[in-house]
């Protein structure tokens, strides 16, 4: 009976010992899944924030890139806009010039018809006497009744020296008036010369009303 006892706790013990063994076992199982489960739900899930999150980076960066692209294509457009403009109002310009260079050689060129050059002339002095039935008057900023002012600070004086240029191609900026007076009702003569002498003109002018002085007469001179 005592033999049949032991064998029996003996083998309650293995049966014990075997099924702690296979509930260990199992447990340690679970812990191992839940492991897995818990690591694969943890850096799955930071890779897709992380793909999330780079596929929104790039999307930002993509879009940014285009926006910048439709600047560039815009401020392209709008230079290119501003160099058609440039272009056209310079070829505008140019057109003008060239015009106005033209219209200037016409003028030069029927004066020169018109032009009638004698030798000598008022006084011994005179080299040629020069008429010219194709000047105009050169323009006057006065109104109402014009008498002839000879202050060199009075516009009429100014004008006068504009119809003196006009006649004999000697610039303001070049010119040395030693007389310029009176010459009768209307009418003013004005003796000048280049500043280094080397042109010398006495020339008449006279008073156009509402249009200004107009050159009626020039004389080459061979002395002051």
């Amino acid at each position: 009976m005592k033999g049949n006892s032991r064998e029996s706790r003996f083998g309650k013990r293995e049966k014990r010992k075997k099924t702690n063994i296979i509930l260990n076992s199992l447990i340690a199982l679970v812990i191992i899944l839940i492991i897995f489960v818990s690591a694969k739900i943890f850096f799955g899930g930071n890779n897709d924030q992380a793909q999330t999150a780079d596929e929104q980076t790039a999307s930002e960066n993509n879009s940014k890139q285009n926006e910048k692209n439709k600047e560039n294509q815009n401020k392209d457009a709008e230079e290119d806009k501003g160099n058609v403009e440039k272009d056209a109002e310079e070829d505008e310009k140019e057109a003008e010039e060239n015009e106005a260079e033209e219209n200037e050689a016409e003028e030069d060129s029927e004066e020169e018809k018109e032009q009638v050059v004698t030798e000598g002339g008022s006084a011994p002095d005179v080299e040629k006497t020069i008429e010219n039935s194709a000047w105009k008057p050169v323009g006057t900023s006065q109104s109402g009744e014009h008498t002839a002012v000879y202050d060199q600070n009075h516009v009429d004086w100014q004008e006068m020296l504009s119809a003196i240029s006009y006649a004999t191609g000697v610039d303001q900026g070049n010119m040395t008036v030693w007389f310029l007076g009176n010459n009768g009702p209307n009418s003013s003569v004005g003796t000048i010369s280049t500043k280094d002498q080397s042109e010398k003109y006495r020339v008449y002018i006279d008073w156009v009303e509402g249009e200004g002085w107009k050159p009626s007469k020039v004389e080459v001179l061979n002395a002051i």
